[in-house]
């Protein structure tokens, strides 16, 4: 039994459940991650947009992206 409420099955404003938006979120950020050792600044902001979006979708504190002068 767990003491955390079952994330999977809360449904989200959007079309998708939270398990669903956390899966997302995670690879946005191994996407993130990847694009900034290649130093690929389009994909580093297009990462960016995607996290902050789902982060919102999500109540969660949204993070900011200095080195992209997105905050």
């Amino acid at each position: 039994m767990s003491l955390q409420p079952d994330i999977h099955s809360t449904q989200l404003e959007s079309t998708f459940s939270a398990g669903q938006s956390w899966g997302a979120l995670r690879k946005a950020w191994k996407g993130y991650r990847i694009a900034k050792v290649q130093s690929d600044n389009v994909k580093m902001t297009e990462y960016a947009t995607k996290i902050r979006k789902i982060q919102g979708e999500l109540g969660i504190s949204v993070a900011s992206f200095p080195n992209l002068d997105i905050a």
